[in-house]
């Protein structure tokens, strides 16, 4: 398994996608978002899923828009948020109104602690892949070699400090959102404490 054998969607959304995680995300939750992606396509491989390539692509490059400055809603949780991003930038890439509503679905329930793939293939994938950028859920599911590649290509920066703080704030200021449960649940430690942040060691 390579970097090179996921490809990249190249459709209207997918590109505006990347355009727009990249003008407002710091380069530590930009590299966040495109592992996310590219760990849900080797988990899809590894179980035989078969997920919406494009979908699953825009809903991972957009899943954090909603804890950077430009997209926080003062009452909305951070994922949410972040699912509304989606449905107006599909809207605009001609996406009819049931395929946006599945993306809007797809990011915010990544977020949940666990995504049955029989009702949601790409709200499964994206859940099982941002636990494993985050807090290094199956990191031993896909292969070592990959787990390497992704992180050279993609390195993790300052995304433990960066995200945990983000979610810190997110909690405090909306306590009756996911942030508050990740927080509670010991997300900034799980970040210090991923293996990914030790890979490229030795």
């Amino acid at each position: 398994m390579r970097i090179a054998d996921v490809p990249r969607p190249d459709t209207a959304a997918s590109r505006a996608a990347l355009e727009i995680a990249t003008a407002y995300h710091s380069p530590s939750l930009l590299n966040h978002v495109q592992r996310s992606w590219l760990w849900a396509e080797a988990f899809a491989t590894v179980r035989g899923l078969t997920p919406d390539h494009e979908l699953l692509y825009v809903s991972a490059l957009l899943h954090d828009l909603g804890i950077v400055p430009e997209f926080d809603n003062n009452t909305l949780a951070y994922e949410d948020a972040a699912g509304h991003v989606a449905i107006a930038l599909t809207a605009g890439a001609g996406w009819p109104a049931d395929r946006r509503v599945r993306a809007h679905e797809v990011i915010v329930r990544h977020n949940w602690p666990e995504v049955d793939p029989a009702m949601d293939v790409e709200g499964h994938l994206l859940e099982i892949a941002t636990a494993l950028d985050i807090s290094g859920a199956r990191d031993g599911e896909l292969p070592a070699e990959f787990l390497r590649e992704v992180v050279t290509a993609f390195p993790r920066l300052e995304l433990a400090a960066e995200f945990g703080s983000c979610v810190a704030d997110q909690a405090e200021r909306k306590p009756d959102t996911s942030a508050r449960r990740l927080v509670d649940g010991g997300v900034q430690r799980k970040l210090r404490d991923n293996p990914l942040e030790r890979i490229l060691e030795g």
